[in-house]
């Protein structure tokens, strides 16, 4: 072996690689370990206009164990995540001691269902929180099934864009368990839009609606309660305590 330096300077290497490894666990097991290097400083990055500082400080120092590098990132995400306004936490390591966090909070675009505090954010995604009564006043009502709030905000955002442009607003969004559409305007109107049909696709039948309201609704002294968009080639209307007339 001594006769074939290559050999040895192979053997050479590889025994400082193993030192170096060694002594890279080693230090990784100091610093893990090590009481110092604490964590001196949480800095929250973004404004938060619904979380209260007080219900960071009851929850967050809890989470805040170990030093620098031991301490469990994935562990104050978690815990400030169950916050009722927080949707999505980032924290990362700042040297030397300092943690920087970033809060997304629910952002509400609408009520859902029946009063049971549930709001549905910009990303469709059903939440509880407390809101105060006028911000909870403009916010829309959406209910449907469960697991349907994306879809049903989607179609919210499809009705405004089209009762838009006949000066109209819907403030109620419903989907049936049988899946069938029903929708409040502002003025009081109930719009019955039915189920989705091949012969007769929602959105025709919607959009006949529109173009004919400004004379056939809009106009009217007295405008109609109800207004049923279930039938393929027309729809009707019914005036409170009338009975229904195409």
């Amino acid at each position: 072996m001594w006769n074939k330096p290559h050999l040895l300077n192979a053997i050479a290497d590889l025994l400082m690689l193993v030192a170096s490894a060694a002594l890279l666990a080693a230090a990784a097991v100091w610093l893990v370990r090590v009481p110092s290097l604490p964590v001196r400083q949480v800095v929250f990055a973004d404004v938060l206009p619904h979380t209260r500082r007080l219900e960071i400080e009851q929850v967050l120092p809890g989470t805040l164990k170990g030093n620098f590098f031991s301490l469990n990132l994935e562990a104050v995400r978690g815990t400030l995540e169950k916050l009722p306004w927080v949707r999505k936490v980032d924290v990362r390591r700042v040297w030397p001691a300092r943690l920087e966090v970033r809060i997304e909070e629910h952002r509400p675009v609408a009520r859902w269902g029946e009063g049971r505090g549930e709001l549905v954010n910009s990303y469709g995604e059903v939440f509880t929180a407390v809101l105060g009564d006028s911000e909870l006043a403009v916010l829309p009502l959406l209910a449907g099934p469960a697991g349907s709030s994306q879809e049903v905000l989607r179609r919210y955002s499809d009705l405004v864009g089209s009762f838009r442009t006949v000066g109209e607003k819907p403030v109620q969004v419903t989907l049936s368990p049988r899946l069938a559409w029903q929708l409040k305007l502002e003025n009081g109107m109930l719009v019955d839009m039915g189920r989705e049909q091949a012969k007769a696709p929602l959105g025709v039948r919607l959009q006949r609606f529109i173009e004919v309201y400004p004379e056939t609704v809009a106009k009217r002294a007295i405008r109609p309660a109800v207004v049923d968009l279930r039938y393929p080639n027309g729809f009707a209307m019914r005036v409170a305590g009338e009975g229904k007339g195409k």
